[in-house]
Formats: structure tokens, C-alpha cells, sequence
């Protein structure tokens, strides 16, 4: 029991002093337009360990990257992604926000890529794709993620995300995934709020989170003559990070981390990763 024990402290403390991985997101959107082939280079340039892109299906099916429910958001189109075929897309400029920034040329005039040529042009890369396709068939979604990732041979240097669980829930099962963020989130806000340790919903052998670092959220109180609600920040702290790995073999990622002391304080916690905007700023957190 001695030596269990042991073992199990020189784990914990290794954990907590290990450096984050950098992860890129959606290939560093502070640093060059978001979800595009330059803008993916520029972060792997800048020692990115891992690159965090979003996805959705074009007319024809395609998974392509590319964010924001209405294209015009970062683009010279307007409608939505599910309105335009892969190869209409492919000759889009997803820079125009960035026109008057000062970029390089070599990051400008970027189209929207497909999931595959960007899996092609990286063989060796890693890669967290998280779902926001608004109007996509869960199924569909999930048949041609798989037949891109089969293709491509990505299976094991892939993890999927989503903030929606109808997502999650169709994936088939040989494609890594994130715990659902509802679970995460439940549980992160039980023991903020209650100090109880759940347990997951699910048997897993590994366990991937995924979920801000801070996260502001609204509570309900049930009371008897109605309900109240009340502002509150769902924060990580050792607490919590102690309950999610006394529940199997979990690995946390921390969203939204932006500034050298809260890398800090994701590396004092143990997290295996961290989500940030900029590459470029972050090389140096290390």
C-alpha cells in the first residue's frame, strides 16, 4: 500500500510540474485569420504542440474549417456554410478582417480549407476538432468526419470536441472524443458549488475535458415561492481537479487561457493543455 501510495504522489507531483501543451485556437486567432492553412503554419512556426480547429459541413457534405454561424462575420460571402458547395468556399477570402492589420501578404487572401487538406498537408500533427456546424444532420456530420479521418489515417492524432452533445452522441465509437461539455461543466459546477464529487456518466479509459479556465455561468436556486438567479465564475482550483482525476484516468485541457499567470496557474494544477489565441505570445510562457 506503501509503495502505491508512493507512486501515485510522484505521479501528482510530476503532473503539476510539467508544462501545459500549447494549443492552438482555431490555429490562433490573434495571430493570423482564424481556421486557415497560413494561420495553422504560423502556430506550428511558433511551437504550437497542438492545433484546435472548428468545423463544418459545406452543401456538398464536405468538412471544411471555418467558425461563425454567417460567413460574412470573416469573409468576403454572406449565408451560411451549409449554403455553399467545398470548391465555392475554397475560392472565398477568409482575411478581410485582417486587410488593415499590417499582416504579411503570405497570410492574406486565405480561403476556406477542407478538413482533409489540412490533415494531408500535417500528417503529423495533432489535432482537436470541435463541431459547430448550426444546421448539419449529427449523423451526416459524423459519417463524413469519419471517412476524412479514415482516409487520412487520423484516428490516433485526432480528438473531437463539441458544445452541443447531439454531436458527441453520434459519434461512432473508434473516433477520440472530449467528454461532453454539459458533463464537464455539471460537474466542475457541483463541486464549486456544493463540494460533491460526481462521478462520469460513462466507463471510458481515458477521460478528456475540455472547459474554460473560468467560466462565468448563472445559477438557478429553487425556492418555494419561485426561483433566483445569480451571476457566478465556475473556476478550476485543486478542488476539482482532485475529483476529476480520483475518477479515472483523466486528462483536463483549459479553455481560454491568455495571459502568463494563468498558464501559470494551469501548470500549478497539472493540466495536460491549454487553449490560447496566441501562439506567438505563448512560445515564451514555457
Amino acid at each position: 500500500m506503501k509503495k502505491i501510495l508512493s507512486i501515485s504522489l510522484l505521479f501528482l507531483a510530476s503532473a503539476a510540474s510539467a508544462n501545459p501543451e500549447i494549443i492552438a485556437h482555431r490555429g490562433g486567432t490573434a495571430d493570423a485569420p482564424e481556421n486557415t492553412l497560413p494561420a495553422i503554419k504560423l502556430a506550428l512556426e511558433n511551437k504550437a504542440d497542438i492545433v484546435w480547429i472548428t468545423v463544418q459541413l459545406s452543401l456538398d457534405g464536405v468538412p471544411v474549417l471555418y467558425r461563425p454561424a454567417d460567413l460574412k462575420a470573416l469573409t468576403n460571402l454572406q449565408g451560411k456554410v451549409s449554403q455553399y458547395t467545398a470548391e465555392e468556399l475554397a475560392k472565398a477570402d477568409a482575411s478581410v478582417k485582417w486587410k488593415d492589420k499590417g499582416l504579411p501578404e503570405n497570410l492574406l487572401n486565405s480561403p476556406i480549407p477542407t478538413l482533409k487538406s489540412v490533415l494531408s498537408a500535417w500528417p503529423d500533427t495533432r489535432f482537436f476538432i470541435d463541431i459547430k456546424s448550426p444546421d448539419a444532420d449529427p449523423a451526416t456530420m459524423s459519417n463524413a468526419l469519419l471517412n476524412v479521418l479514415k482516409e487520412t489515417n487520423s484516428l490516433n492524432r485526432v480528438r473531437v470536441y463539441s458544445t452541443e452533445d447531439r454531436y458527441m452522441e453520434a459519434l461512432p465509437a473508434e473516433i477520440p472524443r472530449f467528454v461532453t461539455r454539459s458533463e464537464t461543466r455539471t460537474r466542475l459546477a457541483t463541486i464549486s458549488l456544493s463540494h460533491e464529487c460526481l462521478p462520469p456518466s460513462q466507463k471510458m479509459d481515458d477521460y478528456w475535458y475540455g472547459l474554460e479556465l473560468n467560466r462565468k455561468v448563472e445559477v438557478v436556486e429553487k425556492f418555494t415561492l419561485g426561483e433566483g438567479v445569480s451571476p457566478a465564475t465556475l473556476t478550476w482550483d485543486k478542488e476539482a481537479v482532485d475529483c476529476f482525476r480520483s475518477q479515472g484516468n483523466a486528462h483536463l485541457i483549459f479553455i481560454g487561457v491568455n495571459s502568463e499567470e494563468d498558464y501559470q496557474k494551469a501548470k500549478t494544477l497539472g493540466a495536460e493543455g491549454v487553449l490560447v489565441d496566441s501562439p506567438a505570445k505563448a512560445k515564451s510562457w514555457k
